[in-house]
């Protein structure tokens, strides 16, 4: 198929042309964890970050690397369409996003060579692979001695404002739907309970509860009663476990007392016209809660899609198309181009990183049920803001959208990124007091021509 959307024909375009004619149809090597370019490319600029976390494995090749030419049981009925971008085209049910592309990048080269969510989904979040075995379906709850999820990374080395979370998840990471156990790989693991996200599990379409001080204990009462509890536990704080909990106990306060007098928790706040825009379902409304936090001083929002859909999520094995167009894809793009949207007109979007990904994409061969399998050896990722050059492809898949054949990357170079974008170096040391080691942020290097 002659690509509808032409750009300029640059030496780039023509080593992925040379690529794809090169290797359609031949099995490309999987890259491994770090495999991708060094750079010199200058990061730093984001202050904060949104990780969107599509939870399941969203399809790559219905939404952001189409196939038009494949055969009709790799390519299914989605048909790709122009973006603002010369040359890039996506799905025709991300509309609103093709409008948005000259604002993102993708990658459409990432690959690891395993298919089971507990094990990629720690893997994406951490950058790392679990200290303890991960099989299919197998969810271990979160664990101190579990690598940090970037959040907690982030909250660590870039956040300096006590009063306010440095990492909120919104939720918390469940592998499946709402019955499922929190998983390992969401959390601060050997970092430690302080630098744990604030974790709001509950739907922020509705007051969250805790958060507001009642009527019964106006902001006068709360503080004396605060200056009484500090004079009680001031005589006990002799241990290290003892001034961590008043440290707590503190922080607790000034959200609770911040919560209160800056509404930052409140969507009542922002007008029923940005609501809409955003979308009145809970993944719309958890991405306008975000950008509120970001704009008050929180500097890591991770959005990890759980139980927002009637579907099973991105995990889309029966229904596939059915599923994305009639539901995940209208709900992806309207809140994801009015998030975009929104930064730019608060002139927050250079300094905030977008990212939205999931642990894998799907099986290029459509199965019986009309659904797509895990696929871990080829899927895309979205960046914007922050420094990203937007417009931008990154990366080749070959024929089908089953490996790449250019720019392959791993996991951990996504995370390497993201730290880059942050102005934090994925090769500085973290300190394991649990175990008594010293590791790297990750292993993986930036991707090469994002920013």
């Amino acid at each position: 198929m002659k690509n509808p959307c032409p750009g300029p024909v640059t030496r780039r375009t023509l080593l992925q042309a040379g690529a794809l004619a090169l290797f359609s149809g031949v099995r490309a090597t999987p890259a491994l964890a770090g495999a991708g370019p060094r750079t010199s490319d200058q990061g730093g600029r984001a202050k904060r970050c949104l990780l969107i976390y599509l939870l399941g494995g969203p399809s790559h090749i219905d939404m952001w690397d189409l196939k038009p030419d494949a055969l009709s049981e790799v390519r299914g009925p989605f048909q790709p369409i122009c973006t603002t971008a010369p040359g890039m085209l996506i799905s025709e049910h991300l509309p609103l996003m093709a409008q948005q592309a000259k604002r993102f990048s993708l990658v459409r080269s990432l690959t690891y060579p395993n298919h089971d969510h507990p094990f990629m989904t720690y893997h994406m979040l951490t950058g790392r692979v679990s200290p303890v075995p991960l099989g299919p379906n197998t969810i271990l709850p979160p664990s101190r001695v579990d690598h940090p999820h970037m959040g907690a990374v982030v909250s660590k080395l870039k956040h300096g404002r006590p009063s306010i979370p440095g990492y909120v998840a919104i939720p918390e990471v469940r592998v499946r739907m709402v019955a499922a156990p929190i998983a390992g790989g969401g959390r601060a693991g050997f970092l430690g309970p302080r630098y744990d996200p604030l974790a709001i599990n509950e739907d922020p379409r509705q007051p969250l509860e805790g958060l507001d001080l009642t009527e019964e204990v106006p902001a006068s009462r709360f503080e004396r009663r605060r200056a009484l509890l500090s004079v009680i536990d001031g005589r006990t704080l002799a241990s290290r476990h003892a001034r961590e909990y008043a440290t707590f106990r503190d922080n607790a306060a000034d959200l609770v007392r911040s919560a209160g007098t800056d509404r930052l928790f409140s969507l009542d706040e922002e007008s029923a016209a940005l609501r809409e825009k955003y979308g009145r379902h809970r993944f719309g409304q958890s991405l306008l809660l975000s950008r509120r936090l970001l704009e008050g001083g929180v500097s890591f929002c991770a959005v990890h899609f759980n139980y927002m859909s009637k579907c099973d999520g991105w995990d889309t094995h029966a229904n596939n198309f059915k599923c994305l167009k009639g539901e995940l894809l209208p709900m992806l793009d309207q809140s994801c181009s009015a998030l975009l949207a929104d930064l730019e007109a608060r002139g927050m979007l250079d300094e905030t990183l977008v990212v939205i990904m999931g642990e894998f994409g799907r099986t290029p061969r459509i199965n019986k049920n009309a659904g797509r399998d895990h696929w871990g050896h080829c899927s895309s990722v979205v960046f914007a803001g922050g420094g990203i050059r937007g417009g931008t492809v990154i990366g080749a898949s070959d024929a089908e959208a089953a490996y790449p054949v250019d720019t392959p990357v791993g996991p951990p170079d996504v995370v390497a990124t993201i730290y880059h974008a942050l102005g934090l170096k994925p090769d500085a040391v973290l300190h394991d007091t649990l175990l008594d080691r010293e590791m790297t942020l990750c292993d993986g290097q930036p991707i090469r021509g994002l920013f």
